[in-house]
């Protein structure tokens, strides 16, 4: 704790010191930002709080040389509701009052770098890749932040070297190595169990308790290092390009499963070891315009390095010296086999100012192999008023089908309705509703139960 303690202290100092040389020299360094707070609560009584955040971003740009600049980006928050079991806690102030810092990005750029066409970037860094709106399937060098499982898109940074090998204006090659692997960091509060797959136990069984042990890669360039590249061009009116992707599924496989008698009722626990896959990720987007008409697409195919088999070892229910065979089921998680996720879209602002986007998704982030890719459309329909002061958004959402055979049974409806004001030029207001309804094992049909109320301020800077 002391040492969370020292490294906050430290970085507000190092902060502090780049706002001091911004007051001297304006010039030389932009400061920008923006403080965002992020409240929601349940709809269903007792109206339960669901989500607190406070959030200020801190945004450093400074050109340093003719040829060279700095980056960084740093989230200071206060998130999620005091969790105080015993008096104890009351004396531990990241408890009462929960926070953390984070350091999104914080990098050097060498423009120039051994040649005028080649540029490098070292340090942390946001890689981001793909054309479609915010879920974009060729998007895979960074780790996904799956905190808030609403806010579709996010990733982390990754401590990576980049560089942009510019072959004239309109083509261009980028490569990337990211040296060791980080997972996805899990859904958070309410959300916490929306991306876990429902867990079937055979007959006359019941789940008593379960724990796990993850497996990472082993901390060297061979195994945990992560590489990417990517063609990128402009002909015929349309942005284009083609990406290789060699590293890991960011979101672990449970291969192998310990069942564990614990009564004589049927009760048992489950130990489970879970390990990462290697997998190519070949992808290519487009974007562009066809008569006033905003249209991309995205497509990303994905081929394991390895089937990924799944061991039910089921020896504790049988006799010492049973045979394996007979004590542990195996079964197929992933298969060896390309599977493709794609997304393509659309957007247009009508004459009297209505700005409609709607796109198509097949495969959302946590989906993997061919027979479990969902199909998702999404669409969003604005009107803004007042100088485009006011925004409303009658229609925003999506509907999501997991089986095509019974959609009755295998289905999810999310509706956002939103408004938003924009109070001065650099504050803006926005109340909205997050409704869900389905049924199946889907993300968002688990969410059924947690429709919510949200306002957010964010205030630019």
């Amino acid at each position: 704790m002391i040492l969370n303690k020292l490294k906050f202290i430290l970085v507000i100092t190092f902060f502090a010191s780049f706002a001091h040389s911004f007051a001297q020299d304006e010039s030389k360094l932009k400061l920008s930002g923006e403080l965002l707070t992020d409240q929601r609560f349940l709809i269903e009584s007792p109206n339960n709080w669901a989500w607190n955040e406070n959030r200020l971003t801190l945004k450093f740009d400074k050109r340093i040389t003719g040829n060279s600049k700095f980056y960084s980006e740093v989230w200071l928050r206060n998130i999620g509701l005091p969790n105080v079991n015993s008096s104890a806690d009351l004396y531990n102030k990241g408890i009462v009052d929960p926070y953390n810092l984070e350091v999104r990005e914080a990098y050097v750029q060498l423009f120039g770098f051994l040649s005028e066409k080649l540029d490098v970037k070292i340090g942390r860094q946001r890689i981001t890749w793909g054309t479609a709106d915010k879920l974009n399937p060729t998007d895979n060098l960074n780790p996904y932040d799956l905190e808030d499982v609403l806010d579709f898109g996010r990733h982390r940074g990754s401590d990576a070297i980049s560089f942009d090998y510019y072959f004239n204006s309109e083509f261009s090659l980028q490569g990337v190595l990211i040296p060791f692997f980080q997972p996805v960091n899990m859904p958070v509060g309410i959300f916490a169990n929306a991306l876990t797959p429902n867990m079937e136990m055979p007959q006359g069984m019941t789940l008593k308790g379960f724990n796990d042990e993850i497996e990472m890669p082993k901390y060297n360039l061979g195994e945990s290092s992560t590489t990417g590249l990517k063609f990128k061009g402009f002909a015929a009116g349309f942005d284009f390009s083609l990406s290789y992707v060699w590293g890991y599924d960011g979101m672990p496989f449970a291969t192998y499963n310990t069942f564990v008698p614990v009564d004589v009722s049927g009760g048992i626990n489950i130990n489970s070891q879970l390990s990462f896959n290697r997998t190519h990720i070949f992808g290519a987007d487009m974007a562009g315009s066809i008569g006033g008409i905003g249209v991309w697409a995205e497509a990303a195919a994905f081929l394991p390095d390895n089937e990924v088999i799944m061991t039910n070892d089921l020896s504790a229910f049988y006799p010492i010296g049973t045979p394996p065979e007979m004590t542990t089921i195996d079964s197929t998680v992933l298969k060896k086999e390309i599977y493709l996720k794609l997304a393509i879209g659309a957007d247009y602002i009508f004459a009297n100012g209505v700005y409609l986007n709607v796109q198509y998704l097949h495969g959302f982030m946590n989906e993997r192999g061919i027979d479990n890719l969902n199909d998702y459309f999404f669409v969003q329909l604005d009107r803004k008023f007042f100088d485009d002061r006011l925004k409303i958004s009658p229609l925003a959402g999506g509907f999501i089908v997991s089986d095509w055979k019974d959609v009755r049974n295998n289905y999810a409806l999310v509706y956002v309705p939103n408004i938003s004001y924009m109070a001065t030029d650099n504050a803006e207001i926005t109340l909205s509703t997050a409704l869900f309804e389905g049924k199946g094992d889907n993300m968002f049909a688990n969410l059924s139960a947690y429709n919510m109320m949200m306002l957010k301020l964010k205030y630019s800077f």
